[in-house]
């Protein structure tokens, strides 16, 4: 067999390639499947939206069922049509926004004048933010103008909505601010 000097360079060079691919540990077996339990095989399903920026994008939260449901994964929602199922980097790392033992759950409260932060109970909070909106309304509440026209407004307190709430939410933000008379009233979308 007479062997010129190109073929035996592409035999050389099919052998060479042939044991390098044997010696990087490849087996040319036929492959079997197995099947690997998913963790969100039996988890409770939910909609939500990106509390992260004007947008608006949907998210599917993935949580345990029970009592002390916990969330175990988050992505895009293919069938929202804001994102169709592409969130951003931020969107897409949300799950770590819940679980992340640095995140704070409990209300801190710091006295005016304090160096240090109190633990307080979630009422006790609620209450003093009511009491604070209420001591306000009332020191600048206006029942007549300049002019002696009846206005029943307060320019103490302003407003600004939140864009990762839906239509609903808006609407009874706005009645509500304008039942407490408010005149300065934005929404984080027009910003």
């Amino acid at each position: 067999m007479k062997v010129t000097r190109r073929q035996f360079i592409k035999i050389s060079g099919t052998a060479t390639a042939g044991l390098a691919l044997m010696g990087l540990g490849f087996n040319l077996k036929p492959v079997e499947a197995y099947s690997l339990k998913l963790r969100t095989k039996n988890a409770k399903q939910t909609t939500t939206i990106c509390p992260y920026c004007a947008v608006g994008c949907g998210i599917i939260v993935h949580s345990t069922k029970g009592k002390n449901a916990k969330v175990i994964y988050t992505e895009g929602d293919p069938d929202h049509p804001i994102n169709q199922g592409s969130l951003c980097a931020k969107g897409a790392g949300l799950y770590q926004l819940v679980n992340n033992e640095n995140r704070i759950t409990k209300v801190l409260y710091r006295a005016p004048y304090s160096d240090k932060w109190e633990e307080k109970s979630w009422d006790w909070a609620l209450t003093e933010i009511a009491k604070r909106v209420k001591k306000s309304r009332d020191a600048s509440f206006k029942v007549k103008n300049e002019k002696g026209q009846i206005v029943n407004r307060t320019e103490g307190i302003a407003h600004v909505g939140s864009a990762a709430i839906d239509n609903e939410e808006c609407w009874l933000l706005q009645a509500m601010m304008r039942a407490l008379g408010l005149v300065y009233i934005e929404h984080q979308a027009r910003i």
